[in-house]
């Protein structure tokens, strides 16, 4: 007991030996909230055995990109660089997200991540403990290259299919009845 709180402690096992987990929960939908989340999780450190590369964190990855593409916009001629802009856009979501989940100033810590990035060789993403902008390899940041890839590949994906679909799908207007 700790608290009011009952827990089951295993001990004695070796490393390397298989273990099991225990899951409790209040009820059924908090015990599936548990297991779905402890089955990413392990899925996370399954794909980073299999692949050990990582990346830096806190949004460093999707600023790098972002930035690159945004040089590639301003390069491209016609309606193709608005596209490459949303795409840009569309990554700097993701440090968005990482703050307004720590319940941080999003649109401030962005602006200090874009004035950051403009520096050559630069590591800065969101340190959500400090609640500002970090140095991702002095405090040890990093998430999986494999993981990064997959999202990034099926985010990319859906976004054709849905401009596919819209360029393939068109309907007449409807007519519209007098109603008077």
């Amino acid at each position: 007991m700790i608290g009011e709180d009952k827990l089951i402690h295993f001990s004695g096992y070796e490393r390397g030996q298989p273990c099991t987990i225990v899951l409790r929960g209040a009820s059924q939908h908090v015990l599936d909230e548990v297991d779905r989340s402890l089955h990413d999780a392990l899925c996370v450190l399954s794909q980073t055995v299999n692949d050990s590369r990582v990346l830096l964190g806190g949004g460093w990855p999707e600023m790098i990109m972002a930035k690159d593409i945004d040089k590639l916009a301003r390069k491209t001629p016609g309606k193709k660089s608005l596209a490459i802009e949303a795409f840009s856009r569309a990554l700097l979501a993701i440090p968005t997200i990482i703050a307004d989940n720590a319940g941080l100033d999003r649109a401030e810590l962005v602006a200090q991540l874009r004035a950051e990035h403009r520096k050559e060789e630069c590591n800065a993403g969101t340190d959500v403990i400090s609640g500002s902008v970090g140095d991702m390899v002095a405090l040890g940041i990093s998430e999986s290259f494999k993981v990064k890839q997959a999202v990034l590949l099926s985010a990319t994906e859906a976004a054709e299919i849905i401009l596919r679909v819209d360029e393939i799908i068109s309907c007449a207007p409807r007519r519209r009845e007098d109603r008077m």
